[in-house]
């Protein structure tokens, strides 16, 4: 299909609310016309329920939640989003919490899901977005390996290999009780702000197109499991593009009306894109995928490769978040940080490897091997370290960096721990100091300007 999208309606829309400034103004649109589905979401609200709830206003609608068949309950904090259309169906759903965990695994084998997209980081902004799922691998026999005996289920760390700006892994999910066993894909984008946009569309559509060349998207296997923090920003934006461009590919670009494709995915979740620069961003990327999609030149992958290569080297200016007003999910429920691993991945959170570092080149990177770094001493003047090939030393450099990275990531979170056990005595103290007293009788107790008074008096004497 050959079509010139210089001048399509998508670009027109998009130079146009560029020109006024007024994504804004169309973000509101879309929220305040998504305020007509009038969809119950009961069961997020049960009292049962609540505490499996990363967040007090993102809910998933009773209608297309995705319900357990075993554990303890049947509830999750997600919804099956269908794009018949598109030929598309997507699970989002919120960052699994501690006690979520083991429902987030009955999920994907009870959907037979291929691929988890895992759109977030542990640790960003300096709090917990999402609890460490999955094992790490980092020491075989310690830590390759979780099994969650209420749900009948073990997953296992089988292997891992880091690009630039996403890691993808691949983890062994095992029902116990029948012994059967799938290799689960986890890819891992690792620079995609909290409210925010990546750095460029060229990036995003990469590492979309390594999800796709997965087959994680096909029609013929479970539908992914897509999640960020709350499972209705960055994934929404995924999902979005990603419909968009398969209908674009079949239908045209002038066939695709990207409000109402959004519209549309917003009765199956609520929320779906949280701030007007990510839609901004998703008209960007359809924009730039619809070129590469539908143009005929042989040249196109080529051209990719180096047009990505040439964003992720040549952006030296410090990423700068844009600072839109924060939705309502910023009242988020406080969950203790005491949950997580101590040996918590190195690339799960913002402050160790953080989004406003220009991305490397992207060159065929050999995946990196846990093991490689057992064999050799961590003095790289030391004896057997000269004899290594170049690729086994690139190796070895990356495994004793991603242990630095660890160990200050571990540090974090012991500090984070700290802050959060003083903040809970502190609003504990203020609690008890305002509480009526009763220290017996003769005694009372006068509340004065936020300070206690104190005064004794006693019973007439005769």
């Amino acid at each position: 299909m050959t079509q010139d999208t210089s001048k399509s309606n998508i670009e027109t829309e998009f130079l146009e609310i560029d020109s006024k400034g007024a994504w804004a103004l169309l973000y509101q649109l879309i929220r305040n016309e998504s305020l007509n589905n009038d969809y119950a979401a009961l069961e997020a609200r049960k009292s049962q329920n609540k505490n499996l709830n990363r967040y007090r206003d993102v809910y998933p609608y009773d209608h297309s939640r995705v319900v357990l068949s075993k554990g303890p309950c049947d509830y999750i904090n997600a919804n099956l989003v269908t794009m018949e259309k598109a030929h598309r169906r997507y699970i989002l759903t919120q960052g699994p919490l501690p006690q979520t965990a083991g429902h987030f695994w009955l999920m994907v084998w009870e959907q037979n899901c291929k691929a988890v997209l895992m759109l977030n980081r542990i640790i960003e902004k300096n709090q917990v977005k999402c609890h460490q799922y999955w094992p790490l691998g980092t020491e075989p026999g310690v830590n390759d390996v979780m099994v969650m005996t209420d749900f009948g289920l073990k997953v296992q760390y089988i292997s891992e290999t880091e690009a630039s700006y996403y890691t993808t892994r691949i983890l062994r999910l095992t029902e116990l009780e029948s012994g059967s066993s799938r290799d689960i894909l986890h890819f891992h984008y690792t620079t995609w702000p909290d409210f925010g946009v990546p750095q460029s569309p060229t990036a995003f559509l990469h590492f979309l197109m390594v999800v796709r060349e997965s087959g994680a998207l096909d029609e013929n296997v479970g539908p992914p499991v897509v999640h960020c923090s709350a499972g209705i920003g960055r994934s929404g934006t995924f999902c979005l593009v990603d419909s968009c461009l398969v209908l674009i590919e079949e239908n045209g670009i002038d066939s695709v009306n990207v409000r109402e494709i959004l519209l549309d995915m917003r009765r199956y979740r609520m929320g779906l894109i949280q701030t007007p620069d990510q839609l901004r961003f998703s008209y960007q990327a359809i924009i730039e995928g619809a070129k590469k999609l539908l143009s005929d030149t042989n040249n196109t992958q080529n051209s990719f490769e180096i047009e990505l290569e040439a964003v992720t080297t040549n952006h030296t200016t410090d990423y700068e978040e844009p600072p839109p007003p924060l939705p309502p999910r910023d009242a988020s429920l406080v969950h203790s940080c005491s949950s997580i691993n101590n040996h918590v991945s190195p690339l799960l959170c913002d402050e160790t490897h953080p989004p406003d570092k220009p991305l490397p080149p992207l060159p065929n990177e050999p995946p990196s091997s846990p093991n490689t770094a057992e064999s050799v001493s961590s003095d790289e003047g030391s004896i057997g370290v000269t004899s290594l090939s170049p690729s086994e030393r690139e190796s070895s450099l990356r495994q004793r960096k991603r242990a630095e990275r660890t160990k200050r990531l571990e540090e974090q979170v012991k500090d984070i721990q700290r802050k959060q056990k003083a903040a809970e005595s502190w609003q504990q103290w203020k609690r008890s100091l305002f509480q009526p007293l009763t220290i017996g009788i003769g005694v009372g107790v006068i509340l004065i300007g936020g300070g206690l008074w104190a005064s004794s008096y006693f019973s007439n004497k005769v």
